[in-house]
């Protein structure tokens, strides 16, 4: 098809849309910056700065590869359209991605700990940008699902790298700031890189080299880096028994919100080809989700720290329901459908972090980490699953599932909340956790919320404890 077919921008405009994606990233930044103290907002804080700078290469390489990362995922989804793929194939390819980032918290440690973790940021970008390349030289749904499954793997080794490095480098009473500063450039480069989808089309081989240049790069700012590389800590997960009786909201929240959340990042690519949007259309609709979740976390978080937390966790995944609904109106009428997703995204993006919260509020000093961790898996779980089940239902009503399916996620994790927030008061055990932004990455970003959790030092004669 000719490139005119396809809208291609003129060298100006490109040039014009990335100095936008950088003013978005910049734009984000600035709002989420985190003066987090006690409830109070988002603020900018030129005290911060000197802390900032040191990681300042951290979070660029970041940016960098989940730029790359970012665009890859909505290519997938696209491509595959073009290539006839049916919609319960493009679930099993996004849920092959989840697998692989299940199978990575477990896989990728040891590696980090024996390469180091300059080699292994190497090692995990040069096998995250040969997958890349590969979706586009080898189209086929099978090679497809197992290079998407490496992709996952990788992508948590590079997060684990990335993250204790951040962890090693922030003062103890910084942390949490360092952390929601951290969670803004994950959730600002997301938003950009769906912007990228403007500059070739899915059918080229153009935006896969885009998506490999920017993992690749991504080593430039990481591997140049003069900051001393840590010690991986080990913590043992909580058992799943334990973690019900603790918090079984929490335990619900988790699963329930892995499965919507899992669907919403395999399939919303999927669902706006299907309902007629257009290759930047697409991008927005997912682009403006992303956005209504970062922006509203924080007004959310602080609602949730003024009470108890289960009726919150309640009134957001009602609320994310309800968004879900007015969603699958909108989708009949165009870009309307953006409403939609940015009022759903403002609520969705909430519930995994009010969940932990939550959790927090009912474990033991001593268990904060490993509970933390265990939840993390459960989400990891349902994320695996959410794809696969939204994505056969999708085949089978249309896209309208999509919509329907965050729905049938998150109604029931809110009259769950809701009635156990009715049997019994909601009791504190140590202290009140406070609210903090965030999205799933790995396991080693937990250590950046709960500072003061004791871990054990791994020894290799001891193989990590799995959850039971």
């Amino acid at each position: 098809m000719p490139p005119a077919a396809h809208g291609r921008t003129p060298g100006w405009a490109k040039i014009a849309l990335c100095a936008t994606i950088f003013a978005q990233n910049y734009l984000l930044a600035v709002v989420l910056l985190s003066g987090h103290e006690h409830g109070t907002g988002p603020r900018l804080q030129p005290a911060m700065l000197p802390h900032l700078l040191p990681i300042g290469s951290l979070l660029v390489g970041t940016a960098l590869l989940l730029l790359g990362t970012g665009l890859l995922n909505t290519v997938l989804a696209l491509r595959g359209s073009l290539e006839g793929y049916a919609d319960a194939t493009l679930g099993l390819i996004g849920s092959a991605y989840f697998v692989g980032f299940f199978i990575g918290t477990f896989a990728a440690p040891p590696l980090v700990r024996r390469m180091g973790h300059n080699r292994a940021f190497a090692f995990f970008s040069a096998a995250t940008a040969a997958c890349v390349l590969l979706h586009a030289l080898i189209v086929s749904a099978p090679v497809w699902m197992l290079l998407r499954v490496v992709t996952g793997t990788t992508l948590v080794g590079l997060y684990m790298v990335i993250e204790s490095w951040l962890n090693s480098q922030a003062p103890a009473d910084r942390r949490g700031k360092i952390f929601s500063i951290y969670m803004a450039v994950n959730l600002g480069a997301l938003a950009a890189a769906q912007q990228l989808i403007r500059l070739g089309s899915p059918g080229d081989f153009v935006l896969f080299a885009i998506a490999a240049i920017f993992v690749i790069v991504s080593l430039m700012p990481v591997t140049a880096t003069r900051l001393p590389p840590p010690q991986l800590a080990h913590s043992p997960r909580l058992g799943l028994g334990k973690l019900w009786k603790a918090a079984p909201v929490a335990f619900a929240g988790a699963v329930q919100s892995g499965l919507a959340m899992g669907a919403f990042w395999g399939m919303s690519a999927v669902y706006g080809g299907r309902i007629g949007l257009d290759e930047a259309g697409v991008a927005q609709l997912i682009t403006v989700s992303i956005l209504g979740g970062a922006l509203l976390q924080w007004p959310i978080g602080h609602f949730s720290d003024r009470g108890d937390r289960r009726l919150a966790l309640a009134w957001v995944a009602a609320g994310a329901s309800a968004a879900a609904i007015l969603w699958a109106v909108l989708g009949q009428f165009g870009d309307l459908v953006m409403i939609g997703g940015f009022l759903f995204g403002a609520a969705a993006f909430a519930i995994y972090p009010v969940v932990v919260a939550h959790l927090i509020d009912h474990l033991a000093h001593d268990d904060i980490l490993s509970g933390s961790a265990a939840l993390l898996l459960l989400h990891g779980a349902g994320a695996a699953v959410g794809p696969a089940l939204a994505g056969a239902l999708m085949g089978w009503i249309g896209p309208a599932a999509l919509p329907l399916h965050f729905i049938l996620m998150l109604a029931p994790l809110a009259a769950f909340a809701l009635w156990k927030s009715g049997r019994s008061k909601d009791e504190i055990v140590d202290e009140a956790a406070h609210f903090m932004p965030m999205m799933r990455t790995s396991p080693t970003a937990l250590e950046m919320i709960t500072p003061d959790a004791v871990t054990e030092d791994y020894s290799p004669d001891r193989a990590p404890q799995t959850t039971h």
